[in-house]
């Protein structure tokens, strides 16, 4: 990612620090840049001030594995699955479910 993304990306944020795609774009690009402090912190602002925003869920979710968080992990995408399923994402949901299930261990492939 180049700094100047980021930084349109924070003065997008400065312009409009309540936008949710803002705030999930700068989380996606902290996450690409391994900075979990500040995608976390992202993504947690979007599950507390637009837990509607269905996005946000499969990607915290991820970010939890990715830290040996299992467990919370797999509530991240219980609570996406409600979302998507509420919103009548089926996509979503369908995604969520498939993380869900290999997180869980649900996971059942053929030998």
């Amino acid at each position: 990612m180049s700094s100047s993304r980021l930084a349109k990306l924070l003065e997008f944020l400065e312009n409009d620090p309540n936008d949710p795609f803002i705030l999930y774009a700068l989380a996606t690009e902290y996450n690409t840049q391994n900075d979990n402090e500040k995608a976390y912190s992202f993504y947690l602002q979007l599950t507390d001030k637009h837990p509607d925003y269905v996005g946000t869920y499969y990607h915290l979710g991820k970010l939890l594995e990715k830290d040996n968080q299992k467990e919370k992990a797999i509530e991240i995408y219980q609570k996406g699955m409600l979302v998507a399923r509420n919103k009548r994402d089926m996509h979503a949901f369908s995604e969520l479910q498939g993380a869900y299930n290999t997180a869980a261990g649900l996971d059942y492939e053929d030998d």
